[in-house]
């Protein structure tokens, strides 16, 4: 029997799915833009606005900032300098038209965040306080909460849709390859939402979880990245036949062990090092090492990627664990102030200042170092590299392939959107931006936003221009059918629940959690985890799949008991659907282009003569992927 959710059908112009930050800056700028224009806005999160995406805890630093207005400290930077860093840390692969377009615009943001009431750290002149080249210091525990609030002063809390799960982006009728509106449910009422829109921006972060974590147990929860962000972002954009890039990159962060704590303010401000348990700078005797992939290898910045396979290396040799000095860090700067007194005042600030940079947006780290006995000035800690993510806004890249801007895209690329709007997919209509942009690294939390503008305004303009007569069509029957496919999983939890006497262990269902755990083991042992020190190869990825394409049959016994629940129970299923985008991009690449992020056994070098985008795509129509190739095309020397 179907589930007997009330229906809300919202009626928009452009619909924006998700809160973190690039849905808040798309918020803000499509307000501008719809209003001369006639056009609604509507956003929608799962979460509260105020604590939606990946800075919901906060953050100690903006990391993309250039400083070409002469705010900041350590001089400026251009786009195309960006553009130069972005690319060597991704190992010389990814857009450079998009990468452009958000540095010669993030600057702005930035800006905006002060004006919005964002503390930051400023010199004696007033300046930004750089923690390094491209980073600015902040007291940033309500930075989510001050952006959220500019998102709602310009959309309007009527137009704001929150606790809203989305499960399904929908078809328009008559046109397989144009998006024309999305349902959702409520996880706190018995609602289900029906969008209509004109045009969709897809901004629902990027996905952990997929891989068994190093957290487990009671601390299952514990990830670097957001727990929260399921794939749907990927998901859903698959399911509609936009075509994927650089699925293979997942990030592999080094973080300090068991709370995930940030390790770039002690690599950057306070000048730490990282060490093997000998007291050895590994970075430095690995050097010979890392020069098998060359010519990343001796730019600078080292290719995060690198860093962490340095480590590896160590932790593959017995010499864990890896430390970060962080009481010679502390008093290295302590010593630098020659007056007595002045430098235990130096020393208590410095004190001060590492256990800030995790209480700003790690609390967690904080914790442990407080149950562990742990004080950063007199003894280290330990980092590790943790479980695969994927996030296409940080030192990773997967993401939809999008249009670039049309003073910069190349022509080569043009062919593959039917209608040419900055960060369209290759879906009519289907916007993307932040995590779901691919091959446009390095954006963090302020690029994010810019990009969400960046969106936003393209959307705006599509809204407008190319659907002035369109009207999105969902029928009555459609509804029907999508409430019951998204509530399926009540309908089998009714059906079967008395069939044994613990709920959990049923014959004929699988809860979430299980779900979960099975897809992680599937990930972990074949797609190349962390228990597996990170290595695959083409033969363990096909047996992948088939694990996968057995999982897939058992999502259809998905049970749930309560909505929250029926949230975790699509969660899943969008998980599912980017492990086998991930292990169907990794089967493409023959070639090693991440170490230290994936080894692939049977291809362990770079095919740096063949370097290229190797694009994925799921035709909804007949159930088939395929591999799509894209040059690479240099704009920066």
């Amino acid at each position: 029997m179907a589930y007997e959710a009330e229906i809300k059908i919202v009626e928009t112009d452009v619909l924006i799915l998700g809160g973190g930050m690039s849905g808040c800056g798309a918020a803000v700028e499509a307000a501008y833009w719809a209003k001369p224009l006639g056009l609604k806005v509507t956003l929608v999160d799962k979460a509260a606005l105020d604590r939606a995406g990946a800075v919901a805890m906060g953050l100690s630093a903006i990391n993309t900032y250039l400083g070409m207005s002469g705010r900041g400290t350590y001089g400026q930077w251009t786009p195309a300098d960006f553009v130069r860093y972005a690319r060597t840390d991704l190992m010389g692969l990814l857009r450079d038209d998009l990468i452009f377009d958000v540095g010669r615009h993030v600057d702005g943001t930035v800006h905006l965040f002060e004006e919005w009431g964002l503390p930051m750290w400023k010199d004696e002149n007033g300046k930004y306080i750089r923690e390094g080249p491209w980073q600015i210091m902040i007291n940033g525990e309500s930075y989510k909460v001050i952006v959220a609030e500019a998102a709602k002063n310009a959309l309007g809390l009527e137009n704001i849709y929150e606790r809203v799960c989305i499960s399904h982006l929908i078809p328009d009728p008559n046109d397989a390859n144009r998006v024309c509106g999305a349902v959702g449910f409520s996880v706190r009422e018995d609602k289900f939402y029906v969008f209509k829109a004109k045009a969709i921006i897809c901004a629902m972060g990027g996905a952990v979880h997929v891989f068994r974590p190093r957290s487990q147990g009671e601390g299952l929860g514990r990830s670097w990245y957001a727990p929260w962000n399921a794939g749907t972002t990927y998901a859903l954009m698959m399911q509609m036949g936009a075509e994927m890039t650089q699925m293979d990159v997942r990030f592999i962060p080094a973080r300090y062990k068991d709370a995930y704590g940030p390790v770039g303010a002690w690599f950057l401000l306070f000048k730490s090092k990282a060490t093997n348990a000998f007291g050895e700078e590994y970075m430095v005797t690995r050097k010979e090492e890392l020069s098998k992939f060359e010519p990343y290898a001796s730019m600078k910045p080292l290719p995060t990627c690198l860093r962490n396979h340095a480590m590896m290396i160590e932790i593959k040799e017995g010499k864990a664990p890896i430390l970060m000095r962080t009481p010679e860090a502390i008093a290295a700067l302590a010593e630098s102030v020659p007056d007595e007194k002045e430098r235990a005042k130096k020393f208590k600030e410095l004190e001060a200042e590492a256990w800030e940079d995790f209480l700003d947006m790690t609390i967690s780290q904080a914790i442990l170092w407080a149950a562990e006995n742990i004080e950063p000035e007199k003894e280290p800690s330990e980092i590790m590299p943790s479980e695969p993510v994927f996030i296409g806004s940080h030192s990773g890249s997967a993401g939809a392939w999008v249009c670039g801007p049309s003073d910069l895209m190349p022509a080569e690329y043009k062919d593959a959107f039917p209608a040419q709007y900055n960060r369209m997919t290759t879906v009519l209509g289907l916007f993307t931006c932040g995590d779901g942009a691919g091959a446009s690294s390095h954006k963090f939390s302020s690029g994010s936003f810019t990009e969400g503008r960046i969106a936003a305004k393209a959307a705006c303009r599509f809204a407008s221009e190319v659907c002035a007569d369109y009207k999105p069509e969902i029928s009555e029957d459609q509804v029907m059918k999508y409430r019951e496919e998204v509530y399926k999983p009540f309908a089998i939890f009714e059906q079967f629940k008395g069939a044994t006497t613990d709920p959990d262990i049923n014959p004929n269902y699988i809860r979430p959690h299980m779900f979960m755990f099975r897809l992680q083991k599937i990930m972990d042992e074949y797609a190349g985890g962390w228990a597996n020190g990170y290595v695959t190869s083409d033969k363990m990825l096909e047996r992948g799949l088939l694990k996968i394409q057995f999982l897939k049959e058992d999502s259809e016994k998905l049970a749930a008991e309560t909505l929250h629940e029926l949230q975790r129970a699509w969660e899943n299923v969008h998980r599912m659907w980017m492990a086998e985008a991930h292990l169907r991009g990794l089967l493409a690449k023959k070639e090693t282009r991440y170490p230290g992020y994936y080894y692939k056994a049977d291809y362990p070098d770079l095919d740096e003569a063949n370097k290229k985008f190797t694009n994925v795509r799921f035709n909804p129509q007949s159930g088939e992927w395929e591999v799509i190739e894209r040059p690479f095309i240099a704009l920066v020397d």
